[in-house]
């Protein structure tokens, strides 16, 4: 009885560890896409602020970091896609 017990332990032990290694890349991606959001959005506040030289160059940046935040965004729904299969 103690085996069959110390047997399921680590049979469920397995599992949790195999689905935690496939969510954490999901999870990675989204924090990437959040992070690239916010530096979109302080990009987008500077470029209103800013006179016309530096307004440029914000927007230019905010265009970029909008692009990486899209491009997170879709890797992290493929992790978790994965991550479900």
């Amino acid at each position: 009885m103690k085996i069959s017990t110390f047997m399921m332990t680590i049979l469920a032990t397995t599992f949790a560890v195999a689905a935690f290694s496939q969510a954490v890349p999901a999870v990675k991606e989204s924090g990437k896409a959040v992070a690239e959001s916010t530096k979109e959005a302080g990009d987008n506040i500077k470029a209103a602020t800013a006179k016309e030289p530096n307004k440029s160059v914000d927007k230019g940046k905010a265009h970029v970091h909008k692009a990486k935040a899209h491009a997170h965004g879709h890797a992290a729904k493929a992790d978790a896609k994965a991550a479900v299969k």
